[in-house]
């Protein structure tokens, strides 16, 4: 049972070395702040070798979502709020 909780909770740090890499790059506070959850409850189920911080982990990152702090899936737009359209050239 402790190595499942040892495979969970390194699965839980990969995912937030994950988000808080997309954060780096794309600036979103929500992935800063499930990335520092993830990574928070996977530390705490290694330095504890129970499972409830796993759980609250997963618990928390969900209610995180439901508040709107997941990054939105819209396409990038450009400056004068048009579609971005990378290819075309004028002429």
């Amino acid at each position: 049972m402790v190595y499942l909780i040892y495979g969970f909770a390194g699965l839980f740090i990969v995912l937030s070395c994950a988000m808080l890499y997309a954060f780096y790059h794309g600036r979103n506070f929500g992935l800063f702040i499930m990335g520092v959850t993830y990574g928070t409850s996977g530390v705490l189920a290694i330095a504890l070798p129970h499972w409830w911080p796993l759980v609250a982990g997963f618990v928390l990152v969900w209610l995180l979502k439901l508040l709107g702090l997941e990054p939105s899936h819209e396409p990038a737009r450009d400056e004068g709020g048009g579609m971005r359209d990378e290819g075309k050239r004028d002429g």
